[in-house]
């Protein structure tokens, strides 16, 4: 249950729930007596928040970054109220239904001219299925909940935030996997424009046929290229021109669903090794060697330690796995 906050409480509260975060109230006559509220919940990696409030504006600065940066990615839906959200040159203007996305590893902030409520979903940016350029691209973009992707996405958010208002919210993979596949959607059709040249649209196509075939051991350059009907080398390039390989790609999508699952207590009957073959990663020896060549610690001594405190599974595996590096390897 929430309750009734004044501002510095809340302001306490904010940066408590989600990341350090900076906050002013806003120079207007209506500012008269601030009162908030905020109510959270964490399901698996993904954390669900509504948060309420007067006047005010709320910063994410490279002082607050420095002090933790968690690597986390925003969605936020407007209740009630008026906002603006601005990142990195962009600017967006949200209205009842309509929601952006941002960046918590960079500058943002966000404006409320009056009272307002939020809906917060916040996750993991290595879950994302898509590249840093149409991350760059499309945070801070107003997504109006009425048409287009924003009419499947706003609808969505709100369900989820009428389950966690009437305490309903249960954990599932599915959902988070939900959660995952449409803020990527989204930041893939607004990461590049609307006017999207077609090697962005087979690059989009290709990481999501990746992402629906990671359990097939055979999944590699050629297999996809065929499928696109473009030649391994084209393919390689358009990866290359996102700052990735297809071999990396596919690595890194691999490693991060079996670091998701081992952080799983319900998956906690599964041994490693049936955990990495299920994302394609067969040979159990080579999995502990890149697992922790990508997270700097070795699978069975991560899971371990996820299992022992299922709270840190609650906060993200990205957050845990830098909890856990003070841990002797």
């Amino acid at each position: 249950m929430s309750r009734t906050l004044t501002f510095d409480p809340w302001r306490a509260a904010i940066s408590d729930t989600f990341i350090p975060l900076e906050a002013a109230l806003a120079a207007s006559p209506a500012n008269t007596v601030f009162a908030g509220e905020l109510l959270s919940r964490t399901i698996g990696s993904v954390q669900l928040s509504e948060v309420s409030g007067g006047g005010v504006v709320v910063s994410r600065t490279e002082v607050t970054i420095r002090r933790s940066d968690p690597g986390w990615v925003k969605i936020a839906m407007q209740v009630a109220g008026r906002g603006v959200i601005r990142q990195d040159g962009h600017e967006g203007v949200l209205m009842p239904g309509d929601f952006a996305i941002y960046d918590t590893a960079k500058p943002y902030r966000l404006e409320f001219d009056g009272p307002f409520t939020s809906f917060v979903v916040m996750f993991p940016r290595a879950e994302l299925r898509v590249g840093e350029r149409d991350l760059a691209g499309g945070v801070a973009r107003s997504i109006c909940g009425e048409r287009g992707i924003g009419g499947v996405v706003s609808p969505f958010l709100s369900g989820l935030r009428r389950s966690l208002i009437d305490e309903k919210l249960r954990d599932s993979p599915m959902l988070e996997s939900a959660v995952f596949d449409l803020a990527s959607a989204v930041l893939e059709n607004e990461g590049s424009g609307d006017q999207r040249h077609s090697g962005e649209v087979l690059l989009a196509s290709a990481k999501s046929f990746i992402e629906a075939h990671l359990s097939n051991i055979d999944l590699n350059t050629r297999l996809i290229a065929e499928r696109h009907h473009i030649s391994p080398r084209y393919l390689q390039r358009l990866f290359e021109e996102d700052g990735a390989t297809v071999a990396g790609w596919i690595r890194r999508r691999r490693l991060a669903k079996c670091c998701h699952d081992l952080s799983d207590t319900r998956l906690a009957h599964l041994s490693i090794g049936a955990i990495c073959a299920r994302h394609g990663l067969v040979d159990s020896s080579h999995f502990s060697k890149i697992f922790k060549e990508e997270y700097g610690i070795p699978p069975r001594k991560y899971r371990n330690s996820m299992l022992r405190a299922p709270d840190a599974f609650a906060s993200g595996y990205d957050r845990a796995v830098g909890a856990l590096s003070s841990v002797e390897r």
